[in-house]
């Protein structure tokens, strides 16, 4: 009777365990959806199956469980890759011809439209 309650209780920690362990699925592909794959070109860590991929996704797993958030997993990507690895690279003195430039092809494209109509 003592082993089968001793069983009974090993078997419901061990299921409590897997299940509080690695819980928020969702909440890792949200955060691998805005990561971008150094391995595979033009793709997000969400979308690819490198190695490298699934690494991250257990990276991001790891730092959710220690109770980090957010911000926290991407400046700590952010520092071991580099800013590269974010689809939205924060405005930077680094960045703000990247964020700048297509504001000014707009602007340059609308003052050659309203040049050419008003010249007719």
């Amino acid at each position: 009777m003592k082993i089968k309650i001793l069983v009974l209780t090993v078997f419901y920690l061990i299921s409590f365990l897997n299940i509080s362990h690695g819980a928020n699925p969702e909440k890792v592909n949200q955060i691998s959806k805005n990561l971008r794959c150094l391995i595979c070109q033009g793709q997000s860590v969400y979308d690819s199956q490198s190695d490298f991929a699934l690494s991250m996704k257990i990276l991001i797993q790891n730092k959710i469980d220690e109770g980090k958030n957010d911000e926290q997993i991407y400046d700590f990507l952010k520092s071991k890759y580099g800013e590269w690895v974010v689809y939205d690279p924060e405005i930077t003195k680094n960045t703000f011809l990247l964020w700048l430039l297509p504001l000014i092809l707009f602007v340059f494209g609308a003052i050659l439209i309203i040049r050419k109509v008003s010249i007719k």
